[in-house]
């Protein structure tokens, strides 16, 4: 990898990953947890290739996009590079899925059993397995995708049953509050379904992961149990 030419921005950048590694440790431990059991994914919308670079040298090794366009562009330019993985972490039209099956190393988003299936089809053509989180409407918002919450026992099943899909966890969006503790409760919620389905074990890849918390309340989010968190802003600063 070439060598690296620090900018004042690339100095914040490092200071911003600093600190959120040490939110997710200070909020991991206030709970007893692990703090290695957390993993850090920088949400990428609108993000420029030389502040990914930025993040990748600050220590960060998950980029997680949300537009496949821009993932087409960025994931060539910035090339492999040790340890670093893509997830996609938007919401997946039909019609692009083609372009996303096989590309990504975990789509955090699938929100119904017929979309699990399309990626069922194209992970079986292109011969691989694709790992995939459910994403579960907790608030039952009408304005966001993912599954109800009472739908959920039946879904994993059949997703379960698909040899080309592999269901890692469960991934929500909470309605977004000024205060972070307004969305511990639906944090809490998705770890009571987590640990309900786990037990009954009708997955074959196991039930583990969580992924939600952003910039503003990921620590709660970890408080109550989340594996992943996406962080963008207080990565990068206020984008477009």
């Amino acid at each position: 990898m070439a060598p690296l030419e620090h900018s004042p921005d690339s100095v914040i950048i490092a200071d911003n990953v600093r600190k959120i590694r040490e939110g997710i440790r200070q909020a991991a431990l206030r709970v007893g947890r692990d703090p290695s059991t957390v993993k850090l994914v920088a949400a990428t919308k609108t993000v420029a290739l030389q502040q990914l670079i930025e993040a990748y040298v600050a220590g960060v090794r998950i980029f997680g996009e949300n537009r496949l366009q821009e993932a087409q562009e960025k994931i060539p330019a910035i090339g492999p590079r040790q340890g670093l993985a893509w997830h996609f972490i938007g919401r997946m039209q039909r019609r692009k899925l083609k372009d996303i099956v096989g590309k990504f190393s975990l789509l955090h988003s699938v929100e119904s059993v017929e979309q699990a299936r399309s990626i069922q089809a194209i992970a079986e053509t292109l011969g691989v397995q694709q790992e995939i989180l459910l994403e579960v409407n907790v608030a039952g918002e009408d304005s966001k995708g993912g599954f109800a919450l009472q739908h959920m026992p039946g879904a994993l099943k059949q997703i379960g049953q698909l040899p080309h899909v592999v269901i890692r966890g469960l991934m929500t969006l909470p309605p977004f509050r000024d205060d972070p503790e307004d969305a511990r409760a639906y944090f809490s919620e998705l770890r009571r379904l987590r640990d309900d389905l786990a037990q009954e074990s009708m997955s074959q890849g196991g039930v583990r992961e969580l992924s939600m918390g952003m910039s503003h309340d990921y620590r709660v989010a970890i408080e109550e149990g989340a594996t992943m968190v996406r962080i963008g802003t207080a990565i990068f600063g206020n984008r477009r």
